[in-house]
């Protein structure tokens, strides 16, 4: 691997960081995603280095390092973003559904794709290499909704919120070292229930933190914590993304607790004036991470695979898949609007960490990386054609009826 100099290496950090801002600016006038240009800078620089003759080994640890780290600050930033009252409960209630039925049948309709693709691979192999392909990234999703009315922003956002969580239990009860049976069904309902315990406790040991700390240096010991929360939950087969997502929910609808005793310990002007400060924190976090992770992974997509028509095919026929599921559900289960929630299928983040999580035992060694590669291209560029095609309503016309479909 070739070796760079300590300037250089500033200078391209630095210089990504301008980039990515540059390009998170250029999303809200073009509405093309943000996350789409970070892969295709990573790209362009594989084809840059290996025009030059110089190579660059984009280490797999590094980009499941990163990946878990902005998991955790993207769902954090999601719980900070939400906002829970009584008539957003049917609102809620609509995502939760959206994104447990479309990601259970995408996982089944996927797998059931490269079950007839690659015949003799195992199901359970093929399913487990569906889930991350059904996973609604929100990692792209958040950034992408800044210009839609608070209605569909909404929905949207707990969608993809619902479908990262959902999915990563999902994965990890099938990755599982061991064959399935009644006791892991009921040490899957279990965690949940452990998980959402667990979360009280965290809450208040790091509003404690947060509010009561006198010493000054509180915001990345309390991300210092979620991460050792997370990482011990994995360790012990818990959802721990709920603690990190309950977290973000306490502290951004505070307001909604009743309990005197613990309204005067933790006032309501004192949550509100961390919490600003934390969303601050957290959005400048995930944009990092999120700026990093996906020029690297673009940085190890190698030219190679969009040569071969196998991969393309396969990976158009999974997306083709995933879009029509996503179009029934919407459009004759729920009856919701199709632009742009049809459109805002990306996968990204999730996805590929997912995969990076794979065990020896249940990888598909017929299976081409390629397919994730294109499946997560196509799925931006197709969030890129259904936010250009959506135009905002003028504000003449707000109060007519939300629920009319377009």
């Amino acid at each position: 691997m070739q070796s760079f100099s300590t300037y250089t290496i500033l200078f391209a950090v630095c210089g990504l960081v301008i980039l990515s801002y540059l390009f998170s600016v250029l999303n809200r006038v073009t509405r093309i995603p943000s996350v789409l240009l970070l892969l295709g800078t990573g790209i362009l620089l594989r084809y840059l280095l290996d025009a030059a003759g110089l190579s660059f080994v984009v280490p797999a640890t590094l980009v499941e390092f990163l990946g878990t780290i902005g998991l955790i600050m993207i769902v954090l930033e999601a719980g900070l973003d939400l906002e829970i009252t009584r008539d957003r409960l049917p609102l809620i209630r609509r995502s939760f559904f959206s994104a447990l039925v479309i990601f259970l049948v995408s996982s089944f309709v996927v797998a059931g794709i490269l079950y007839w693709w690659l015949p003799g691979t195992p199901v359970i192999n093929c399913l487990v290499y569906a889930i991350p392909l059904s996973i609604v990234s929100s990692a792209v999703v958040l950034p992408s909704v800044h210009h839609l009315e608070e209605e569909k922003k909404e929905f949207l956002i707990y969608e993809a919120s619902f479908s990262d969580i959902i999915g990563i239990m999902v994965f990890n009860f099938f990755t599982v070292d061991h064959p399935l049976g009644v006791q892991d069904l009921v040490w899957f309902g279990s965690s949940i229930v452990v998980a959402v315990v667990l979360s009280v406790a965290v809450c208040f040991g790091l509003m404690w933190l947060l509010i009561r700390n006198r010493v000054n240096i509180k915001f990345f010991l309390s991300f210092a914590v979620l991460i050792v929360i997370y990482v011990g939950g994995k360790m012990m087969h818990l959802p721990a993304l709920i603690t990190i997502l309950m977290f973000g929910l306490v502290i951004n609808n505070w307001e909604l607790i009743r309990w005197k005793p613990l309204k005067q310990y933790f006032s309501d002007a004192s949550v509100d004036n961390e919490a600003s400060f934390l969303k601050s924190i957290t959005a400048e976090s995930s944009f990092l991470i999120r700026t990093f992770f996906f020029v690297l992974f673009g940085l190890g997509i190698g030219m190679s695979y969009f040569q071969d028509t196998r991969v393309w095919q396969l990976g158009a026929l999974i997306v083709v898949g995933l879009l029509a599921l996503r179009f029934i559900y919407l459009r004759i289960v729920h009856r919701y609007n199709l632009l742009p929630e049809l459109f805002y299928i990306p996968r990204g983040l999730i996805t590929i960490l997912l995969f990076y999580k794979i065990p020896d035992w249940q990888r598909i060694e017929a299976f081409d990386e390629g397919v994730l590669f294109f499946v997560i291209l196509a799925t931006a560029l197709i969030l890129m054609f259904g936010a250009l095609l959506y135009r905002d309503r003028p504000v003449a016309i707000i109060g007519v009826d939300e629920t009319a479909e377009v």
